[in-house]
């Protein structure tokens, strides 16, 4: 890939320049997002639906699939993008699970930006899931193909 001297028709707006952010995508953690989650994944594992379960894990209650959030941080890049690109790699890393009652804001920035040889765009993303204490639960990297 190399830097962009010229770039796509409809690719360069300021929302895809180093920098900008991806929207927050907020979702409230607890057992109705588990419960629907569990069901599409057949995931119905007690530490994610039972509190006594959680707690026999080390946790205050029952918590989050690792997964969802994975699944939420894709939802952001997917609704920013809309149809103008579309998510080519993301990889996370868990530092703290979703607990009961928490509120998840996902978020992330555009920290490069870069043409592949095909003429496509591509931008990579550092991004994040937090709690609305501010605990990081997630971090995350991300490359994006634009449309052009």
């Amino acid at each position: 890939m190399t830097d962009l001297a010229a770039d796509l028709p409809g690719t360069r707006t300021p929302e895809f320049d180093v920098g900008a952010a991806v929207p927050p995508f907020v979702r409230p953690a607890g057992l109705e997002a588990w419960n629907r989650y569990a069901a599409v994944n057949d995931e119905f594992v007690p530490i994610h639906m039972d509190d006594e379960a959680g707690k026999a894990a080390g946790y205050p209650g029952a918590f989050g699939m690792g997964n969802l959030l994975w699944a939420w941080l894709h939802c952001a890049m997917e609704s920013w993008l809309g149809d103008r690109g579309r998510v080519e790699h993301l990889e996370c890393r868990f530092r703290a699970p979703a607990l009961k009652g928490d509120e998840v804001t996902c978020g992330g920035v555009i920290t490069g930006r870069k043409a592949r040889e095909d003429g496509k765009t591509v931008l990579e993303l550092d991004l994040w899931a937090d709690r609305q204490s501010g605990d990081r639960l997630v971090t995350a990297k991300a490359q994006v193909v634009l449309r052009g």
